[in-house]
This record gives C-alpha cells, structure tokens and sequence, in this order.
C-alpha cells in the first residue's frame, strides 16, 4: 500500500508541473494581449493617437486660414477688400448701389417656347 501511495504522488508531480506550467503560459499569453498594456489596449491606443492627429492637422489648417485672414488687417500689409468686409460685417452697412454677387451657381430660367404664330 505504501508504495502505491508513493507511485501516486509521483504521478501527481508529474502531471501537476505540466499544468501549472500551462496555467502560467495561459494567464501571461491572456494578459498580454487582453491586459492594461496588451495588444489591443496598444490598438486602441494607435486609432485614438491617428484621430487626435487628423484632428490637429484639420485644426492647424483652419488656424493658419484665421491667421492669414489676421495679417490682412495689420497696419503694415492692411488689405482695403477685408478691410471694408469686415467694416460692413461688423457695421451692418450696406450700400444702395452695391451689387450682390452670389458665388454658387444660380440654375438659368426655362426658355419660353415661342408663342404660336396665327
């Protein structure tokens, strides 16, 4: 009996090193790509670092846009156009005899068909 006692823990042993083994490279290969720092929390990193790019470049291109429309009204490169536009914005002001002209398209009126002759 006492050797089938010693036989049995014997093969316990062996067959718990294995599994504990297998436990550890389980857990560990889980963490790294599932955890904090793994795989996908580095993917969600990567998507959200492109966004905030694309974010800045659209920001930077609209802030370069105010700052060039910015140096049209120093003193020293004051454009009269801007000048004026702003002037107008600001004011309300229009001139009788300003000609509005829109920058889209305006769809051409149908021909009338000619009327019938008698």
């Amino acid at each position: 009996m006492r050797s089938s006692n010693n036989d049995l823990k014997r093969r316990l042993r062996q067959v718990m090193v294995p599994f504990f083994g297998a436990a550890a490279f389980a857990y560990f290969g889980y963490h790294a790509v599932q955890g904090d720092r793994g795989l996908v929390a580095w993917w969600k990193l990567r998507y959200e670092l492109e966004k905030a790019e694309s974010e800045l470049s659209d920001v930077s291109a609209q802030r370069d846009a105010l700052e060039h429309r910015v140096s049209l009204l120093r003193p020293e490169s004051l454009d009269p156009d801007m000048l004026e536009e702003r002037a107008r914005m600001m004011l309300g002001f229009v001139n009788p005899d300003d000609r509005i002209v829109p920058l889209t398209e305006v769809p051409a009126p149908a021909k009338a068909k000619p009327a019938p002759r008698e």
